[in-house]
């Protein structure tokens, strides 16, 4: 299994990303030795760095210390091949165009194949590696393709919310599906199940943190990762695969929840009972 990691928040919050826990768990330590990758948004853009080698022995990781970026909202994997050989091609986040936006996907799990691809037929848009998960993104991005097509701008939240919900319940049925889904508007944070250790795979496979800070207040502060705010009191959302720090304050997302964050605020929150909606149910 691989480790993800968001936060979304407010207004641009300075990010001091030396991963040295993150390199732990990516290569000195366990078992996610085959890649890495962090996403952020930047002037309308994304910025993504990869690569398909341990973040322990990553130049790009201490480039990435000496040089803290700053924004609002940061999608990272950390990669353990299930599928896929080990090659840039293959690491996550995934970046897609789509409306005029950039789209950001990074998946936790292990999709069957032959039920994924039969299940999900694509159109538009192609994987460029061999993975469940960049293929799983490429049918999300062709169930959203005619809605943002057919959208001068971004969509309605309740209109998106509905496809990737959807979405989600179908790639639950082919294997452990927790994934994070950017659109530079709004995080969509999918919880499911991962390995727990000798315990098998089981729930929860999400976690998240609610902090609201005040100017230049670290939100967080963990072996190789501190965010601080350096404007105006405001909201962060992290998002992890376990929790970071010890902080009573992380809570596990349900089996097949689903959350949809805008500037550092839950603006929605959907359970895996409610996944099967029309547009316009939603208020």
């Amino acid at each position: 299994m691989c480790e993800l990691f968001a936060m979304s928040s407010g207004s641009p919050t300075n990010v001091h990303y030396s991963l040295e826990e993150f390199s732990r768990r990516g290569g000195l330590a366990g078992p996610h030795k085959d890649g890495w990758g962090i996403a952020y948004y930047l002037d309308g853009d994304v910025r993504l760095v990869k690569e398909a080698e341990p973040a322990s022995d990553s130049a790009c990781i201490r480039f990435l210390q000496e040089r803290p970026f700053s924004s609002e909202l940061v999608v990272s994997h950390i990669r353990r091949a299930t599928q896929g050989v080990r090659k840039v091609r293959n690491c996550q986040p995934f970046t897609r165009e789509l409306g005029g936006a950039m789209h950001v996907f990074a998946h936790n799990g292990d999709l069957d194949w032959v039920r994924l691809t039969a299940h999900l037929p694509l159109g538009s848009y192609h994987p460029v590696g061999e993975t469940d998960s960049e293929y799983a993104f490429c049918a999300l991005l062709e169930r959203l393709r005619a809605l943002w097509l057919a959208t001068d701008g971004v969509p309605a939240l309740e209109d998106r919310l509905v496809i990737v919900s959807n979405f989600a319940a179908e790639i639950r049925e082919f294997g452990p599906a927790n994934f994070l889904y950017a659109d530079g508007d709004a995080l969509f944070a999918h919880g499911h199940k991962r390995t727990q250790g000798q315990a098998g795979i089981r729930p929860p496979g999400l976690h998240v943190l609610h902090r609201r800070c005040a100017p230049s207040e670290a939100v967080l502060e963990t072996p190789g990762l501190t965010i601080e705010s350096p404007d105006a009191s405001q909201h962060v959302a992290l998002f992890a695969s376990i929790p970071l720090t010890s902080d009573p304050g992380w809570q596990a997302l349900d089996e097949g929840e689903l959350l949809a964050v805008r500037h550092g605020r839950v603006v929605a929150r959907m359970s895996a009972e409610a996944a099967i909606l029309s547009p316009g149910t939603l208020r």
